[in-house]
């Protein structure tokens, strides 16, 4: 069913092109570089084939990777937020690099098993379970604007494949006296903000980026909330402020600077303040080990589950849509779990 002609090109290099008939179905051809991909092609339609499978579309045909890559960067990627299309430009390049020169009809699940696992072996750099899985999310979601608002091609390969097994979730916290420790050091820091966003980030269980982006128009001392404009999941988010996280506002609002809006500028008022070295230094200094500062966020969760708060509560706080990131959490709420079925049983049992 399938036959395969070696053709010599006027540079004397030779391609292989592969052509797949079959009574009843159109006929499907293309050209490779080795024979070993020529035949692995034709493996795949000849199987196609005898099961009934759809062919690709003539658009399938004509768009390449490289296209799809490239539309989906100019399209889609500028409505994402800063940091997260940084963070898929660069994963899409990684494809468009690999697998560019393919058209999207000969993307197969079994070439981006191949390449899913050469990214996994990366020998600069091992990656984990859960960053191949990022760098497949973002090119499933090229396939799936290709299908549904391009109509370049029928299917996406990418959702049939395996993911790799992510590690449980990490929770990190603070024990009590690494606390004080740490906000010590934090205050006495050359770093005159980091105190503040310091006491703000366990206040609120904020990320640092929502934290250095907020400006002074999402400060309402009078309200005592705080509103997140640009966050993870791009919805609005506001936390009420209290306590400690108030009383450091409002005297830093009497010291503010008037040519800027953020709320924690650097020196040139035009970006946010860089804490990385100082916040490095202070847990340093303070004898932390194995602590990062997105482990504050972890840390005001468990915060919350110890001092009795529910899972749904927990997430509302965050700013998670679904309970499933903060059930990590879940053993720190023992004693309140455990005190709702001790009432259910009282109720029913007279226990």
């Amino acid at each position: 069913m399938a036959t395969i002609v070696q053709r010599p090109d006027k540079n004397g290099q030779t391609s292989y092109r592969v052509q797949v008939r079959r009574k009843g179905a159109p006929s499907q051809s293309a050209s490779f570089q080795t024979l070993a991909e020529a035949r692995k092609w034709a493996k795949i339609r000849e199987g196609a084939v005898l099961e009934g499978r759809r062919f690709p579309s003539t658009a399938a045909k004509r768009h390449t990777v490289s296209d799809l890559v490239d539309r989906y960067i100019s399209d889609v990627l500028p409505g994402k937020r800063p940091s997260t299309a940084y963070n898929q430009r660069y994963q899409l390049r990684w494809w468009k690099a690999h697998l560019g020169h393919y058209a999207l009809a000969d993307v197969t699940p079994a070439l981006l098993v191949e390449y899913r696992d050469k990214l996994a072996r990366n020998k600069v750099r091992r990656q984990s379970g859960a960053t191949v899985n990022r760098w497949l999310a973002v090119l499933s979601h090229c396939f799936t604007m290709a299908v549904r608002e391009w109509q370049w091609c029928d299917d996406n390969p990418v959702r049939t494949i395996r993911k790799p097994r992510e590690p449980r979730a990490r929770v990190r916290f603070l024990a009590d006296q690494e606390r004080h420790q740490l906000l010590e050091e934090c205050q006495t820091s050359r770093n005159s903000y980091l105190h503040t966003i310091v006491v703000l980030a366990l206040a609120t269980g904020a990320r640092r980026g929502e934290l250095l982006g907020l400006q002074w128009p999402d400060v309402d001392l009078k309200r005592a909330t705080l509103t997140f404009q640009e966050t993870k999941n791009g919805e609005r988010r506001a936390v009420p402020l209290t306590g400690q996280a108030l009383a450091l506002m409002g005297q830093h609002a009497k010291v503010r600077r008037l040519d800027t809006a953020l709320v924690f500028p650097d020196a040139t008022g035009k970006r946010p303040v860089g804490i990385r070295e100082a916040w490095e230094y202070a847990v340093k200094r303070a004898g932390i080990t194995d602590f990062r500062f997105h482990d504050l966020r972890h840390t005001a969760a468990s915060y919350l589950a110890m001092s009795g708060a529910s899972l749904a509560e927990i997430a509302e706080v965050l700013g998670h849509k679904t309970l499933a990131m903060v059930k990590r959490y879940a053993h720190l709420s023992e004693a309140h779990t455990r005190g709702v079925v001790e009432r259910m049983n009282r109720a029913v049992f007279g226990e």
